[in-house]
């Protein structure tokens, strides 16, 4: 029956999905996009439930999604991302999570530190252990890759909702003026 009402909702969804996307590939980082392995990227979607009387909208996307829009505060110190939910330390997440993540993309991306004595590169554990060691302490800047579309889409979803919701009820009048007659 909300036909135009599910199309816009879609509309509503595809735009965020999208433009989430694009922020995660053109990310600012010091070392390239967050758009490293293309997990987060494939992992974004949504869910529209749309039954008689209501309907519902939710966004997919891995874990660390959130932790990477959000951001984490560090242990010691919570300048990066002062209002963020998230803090390193509190026990609530996936021990050595962090390390194996640090690890994996040091690795991928062959990435090593020098030793400031000798010059020499140092192994990627070594390299990987101190990323993790500053990120741990220091946490992770919010990205907003996903909060920035989903707020500037969302100013307008009201009166777009309310728009198809009128073609909808125009479809149903014609609907049952014709039927009846």
């Amino acid at each position: 029956m909300l036909k135009n009402v599910q199309q816009e909702l879609n509309r509503f969804a595809k735009y965020v999905i999208q433009q989430s996307r694009t922020n995660l590939t053109k990310g600012k980082s010091p070392y390239g996009s967050k758009n490293n392995t293309k997990q987060l990227y494939n992992s974004l979607d949504h869910k529209l439930n749309v039954s008689p009387n209501s309907f519902s909208l939710s966004f997919l996307m891995e874990d660390y999604g959130l932790f990477q829009d959000k951001g984490v505060k560090g242990k010691t110190s919570s300048n990066k991302a002062p209002n963020s939910p998230f803090k390193f330390g509190s026990g609530r997440g996936k021990k050595g999570g962090l390390t194996e993540g640090i690890d994996k993309w040091v690795r991928r991306k062959r990435f090593q530190f020098r030793d400031r004595k000798s010059g020499r590169f140092m192994s990627y554990e070594s390299t990987a252990f101190l990323i993790t060691r500053s990120i741990y302490n220091k946490g992770v800047k919010p990205s907003l890759f996903f909060t920035k579309p989903f707020e500037k889409a969302f100013k307008n979803l009201d009166k777009d909702i309310i728009e198809a919701y009128k073609l909808d009820v125009e479809e149903l009048l014609k609907f049952t003026t014709n039927g009846n007659n």
